[in-house]
């Protein structure tokens, strides 16, 4: 959907739902490069929601309306600073070059079918969440595809999301498109649109291919060139098109 199209509707929708509009994301807003790295300390709002204030007022909406609905809406996990997500990253590393027979590059590229290289986190932001419907029981780990789908615990909150989320600004990141590179289908993670947008924006004018180069965390020194030139196109950059 055209932004301007989604704007207008959705400041049409909440005269008659007597919710606020949202607002129209400009994408030269401007962030420091230590809130887009995760290195910042940014003001976060909400027990167990941990995200900027426009972004936690616009999901505390959503919580509420969903629940009328019969969806309850939890979060799993939202912001990350960078060094909870190098302990996400090196403790996988670890994990995967313990067999020998998995070069560092391989691991590395198991690694980032879900997982982000440190300081790449969209979750850095405080604008995206991993979502699920807590008043569905689920054993193991609730953020797996399946239990989204039909007959999954978490298909009716598939549903709810598919069908409300845009309208309070929240969109699907990675998405079920086979065409679509980097992640891997994400069904629970969700991003605010009126912040991520410009985050991104911001994010792509930095040197970030100079950054990763620089960096120092376990396996970072097998990062080519060429693999992060790759991680930036398919992994950054190959997500839901209302997200750029």
């Amino acid at each position: 959907m055209d932004r301007r199209k989604f704007v207008k509707r959705t400041g049409l929708c909440s005269l008659a739902l007597s919710l606020p509009q949202l607002p129209l994301w400009s994408q030269d807003q401007e962030f420091s490069t230590d809130e887009l790295t995760g290195k910042a300390v940014l003001d976060l709002y909400g027990e167990g929601i941990n995200l900027r204030k426009e972004a936690h007022d616009a999901f505390v909406r959503m919580k509420k309306d969903a629940y009328q609905d019969g969806i309850d809406i939890k979060v799993v996990s939202s912001y990350r600073s960078y060094e909870r997500q190098r302990s996400i990253f090196e403790r996988k590393y670890v994990s995967f070059t313990e067999d020998i027979s998995v070069s560092p590059i391989e691991a590395i590229d198991k690694i980032v079918e879900y997982s982000t290289i440190p300081g790449t986190s969209r979750h850095h932001w405080g604008t995206d969440v991993d979502l699920i419907d807590a008043s569905k029981p689920s054993t193991g780990d609730v953020l797996v595809p399946d239990k989204f789908e039909a007959g999954g615990p978490f298909e009716d909150f598939k549903n709810w999301m598919d069908t409300h989320s845009e309208s309070y600004g929240f969109y699907l990141v990675y998405t079920e498109n086979p065409r679509r590179r980097g992640f891997k289908y994400e069904p629970w993670h969700y991003s605010y649109a009126p912040l991520s947008v410009p985050m991104l924006a911001a994010m792509r004018r930095l040197n970030l291919l100079r950054m990763l180069k620089n960096d120092d965390f376990l396996g970072s020194e097998h990062l080519t060139t060429g693999f992060i030139q790759t991680y930036i196109r398919d992994n950054i950059l190959d997500i839901n098109p209302e997200l750029l």
